[in-house]
């Protein structure tokens, strides 16, 4: 990926897919198995998934990257996604039966409009636009998803922040019978995660609801999840019910079970090595087994846009 992303004046909507394609969304996703038909259903979408997955109407983002997108099936069934196990294609196999409507989240601490709001107050047509952004993800592997979202920040400002707003935490759904990874004491559940409220308004932090034009699938985090393509992928909290404006700097659930390996900020940084292997290179899932891996990009690759957030922090102490 170019080090220099493409500015809001730039992109286009054949970046995200090709123009004909774009102005024929339906055929498109037929095409490219997004749609049940004859024949594709059953594999791309096993059962009670499809159910679940809808169209969204979108429009394109103002980031992205040129690169050629993963595949449905590469996004979908490779994840991280602990509550519903460990291994990769857990989440894919565990969360098909994960219910996600009705939703809520909590919304308190430094901020003028707490209160408990509903998945359609959250995602409302008629205050916000789902658009279409390509990121790359990373962490010792990498993919590029179309994730379809907004701004988080644009959502936040609705809960009018105070001045003492420094920090933002996010708290996934504590639910052992649907979440069976939440049964093992892998982490200190639910997990939690923070960013500085510098970090959370910026406008590559994106609040995703979906996923190639349509909504997003359990296993990829249902129905609102973070996305921050500079940070390494645990960033990117799941299944949202809580989002708290605080003073102090909140600890992440990793930094609370491995503070040696996981700091709060979690920028990638190929010049600092995890304490149990090198961070310098990654591997493009999809490439087959024997894929050669490439250089891992400073804030992967968006040092332009986000660099700043970050003057005067010692990013190999800050990590």
């Amino acid at each position: 990926m170019d080090r220099a992303m493409k500015s809001s004046n730039a992109i286009r909507s054949w970046e995200i897919t090709s123009e004909t394609n774009y102005l024929n969304r339906r055929q498109f996703l037929r095409e490219t198995g997004l749609v049940a038909g004859a024949g594709i259903a059953s594999v791309v979408l096993p059962g009670r998934l499809l159910a679940d997955v809808r169209d969204l109407e979108t429009v394109p983002g103002p980031y992205s990257t040129d690169e050629k997108p993963n595949s449905w099936q590469d996004i979908t069934t490779y994840n991280n996604f602990y509550e519903f196990g460990t291994g990769k294609e857990d989440p894919y196999q565990n969360a098909q039966a994960f219910v996600t409507r009705p939703w809520t989240v909590k919304v308190s601490g430094e901020c003028d409009q707490p209160g408990d709001y509903h998945y359609e107050d959250i995602v409302s047509p008629h205050t916000l636009e789902d658009r279409v952004y390509r990121h790359r993800c990373v962490e010792a592997w990498s993919m590029v998803v179309p994730w379809v979202g907004f701004p988080l920040g644009d959502l936040l400002k609705r809960f009018s922040p105070n001045s003492d707003a420094k920090y933002v935490r996010f708290k996934t759904l504590y639910d052992p019978k649907q979440m069976p990874g939440q049964r093992r004491r892998v982490l200190n559940w639910p997990y939690v995660e923070g960013l500085t409220i510098h970090e959370a308004m910026h406008p590559l932090t994106l609040m995703v609801v979906g996923i190639y034009g349509r909504t997003l699938p359990n296993q990829n985090g249902a129905p609102l999840r973070l996305v921050m393509p500079w940070k390494y992928g645990f960033k990117g909290i799941k299944s949202i019910v809580e989002i708290e404006f605080t003073r102090r700097q909140p600890r992440n659930s990793w930094q609370i079970s491995a503070p040696r390996e996981y700091g709060f900020y979690a920028n990638v940084n190929p010049e600092v090595d995890h304490p149990r292997w090198s961070q310098a290179r990654e591997r493009r899932i999809g490439g087959g087994l024997f894929a050669a891996k490439q250089p891992t990009l400073m804030f992967n690759g968006y040092a332009d846009q986000v660099a700043q957030l970050y003057a005067g922090l010692d990013l190999r102490k800050h990590f």
